[in-house]
């Protein structure tokens, strides 16, 4: 499969009555949108908020003065951060729990250990473009099960925590990659099929707008929303899969292999923006079920192109499947 290029955003949001919408455009950051919240009280886990975009969350949710446990593979990598938001006047704890979102044992360590409501679960953590193919040790693609797999054992795990809460959000950090490659269930795991990591990598981002659609169809009584995102172009170590080639491809690189920053491309602190909106703006109460990009609910797309939500990442049925197939291999 070619190297997928790097288009220039478009906006066809204005066309589509019925979105919704928010005062806060693209280049808006993650404080901005919580300029006068006070989350103090409340509990937020976030997966790989060690680096990128991840760690903005962490700062942007605990400087409005929640309580934010990050949750990475290695838990000394966010002793640099606490300090930082302990400086902060007002801001709340920041603590480390170890997760290796593709080792379901290590889910199941975390959820078992989890003690009290939680009101924020950010699924902001994921692999991109494996050149090979890899699997966890119960035999997924790593990607998918990476991406999509732990964070679905993660929230059933902590259901009770987040219905103990009484308002709780769940935020599922997806890609633009999803629309080109619908969930596929007849051979998720490329075991008849070559393995392509473009492909791997869009499956499991379509996986986690699925995962938004199921939890808000099954888990709405228990006062617990889901919303998914795409956070935008951003340079972080969500790349470092990728070969020079690749990135020069991608119009990410120069012929140096100088990293290249496209005027559309956003700092990690607007990255975290609509992340950070869905999980703690008072704007989103109630919002369940949907797809938003640079802080406004996207429209579906019909051609896989552009920006906006693929029709086969929000499809139930499709989501009631894949509920399905994930819960029956925990």
């Amino acid at each position: 499969m070619p190297t997928p290029s790097v288009p220039a955003p478009a906006d066809n949001r204005a066309a589509v009555p019925g979105l919704i919408t928010t005062p806060f455009d693209a280049s808006a950051t993650a404080r901005e949108v919580l300029v006068g919240v006070d989350l103090t009280g409340k509990r937020a886990l976030v997966t790989g908020g060690a680096s990128g975009i991840g760690t903005e969350t962490v700062r942007a949710l605990a400087e409005a003065g929640a309580e934010v446990t990050v949750a990475v593979r290695r838990p000394e990598t966010v002793a640099g951060l606490v300090p930082r938001v302990d400086a902060v006047r007002g801001a709340g704890r920041v603590r480390a729990a170890r997760l290796d979102l593709a080792d379901i044992d290590s889910v199941r360590a975390l959820t078992d250990s989890w003690e009290g409501p939680l009101d924020i679960l950010v699924a902001n953590a994921g692999i991109m473009a494996l050149p090979d193919l890899e699997r966890s040790g119960t035999g997924w693609e790593l990607q998918l099960a990476t991406n999509y797999l732990g964070h679905f054992a993660l929230a059933l795990g902590l259901r009770d925590a987040l219905r103990r809460a009484g308002s709780a959000r769940v935020v599922a950090v997806s890609s633009g990659a999803h629309r080109r490659h619908p969930v596929d269930l007849e051979d998720p795991q490329f075991e008849r099929t070559p393995y392509d990591r473009w492909v791997a990598y869009g499956r499991s981002k379509s996986a986690m707008v699925l995962l938004a659609v199921g939890i808000a169809e099954r888990w709405a009584p228990d006062g617990i929303t889901a919303n998914a995102l795409m956070p935008g172009w951003i340079t972080t170590r969500l790349q470092r899969h990728l070969d020079l080639e690749t990135l020069r491809a991608m119009g990410a690189a120069d012929e140096a292999g100088n990293r290249v920053e496209q005027p559309f491309y956003k700092s990690t602190e607007q990255g975290a923006a609509t992340s950070v909106l869905l999980a703690a703006s008072p704007l989103l109460e109630g919002v369940t079920g949907r797809y938003f990009e640079d802080n406004q609910e996207a429209p579906v797309t019909c051609d896989g192109t552009g920006d906006g939500v693929a029709a086969h990442a929000l499809d139930r049925g499709t989501a009631d499947r894949l509920w399905e197939y994930a819960r029956s291999r925990l």
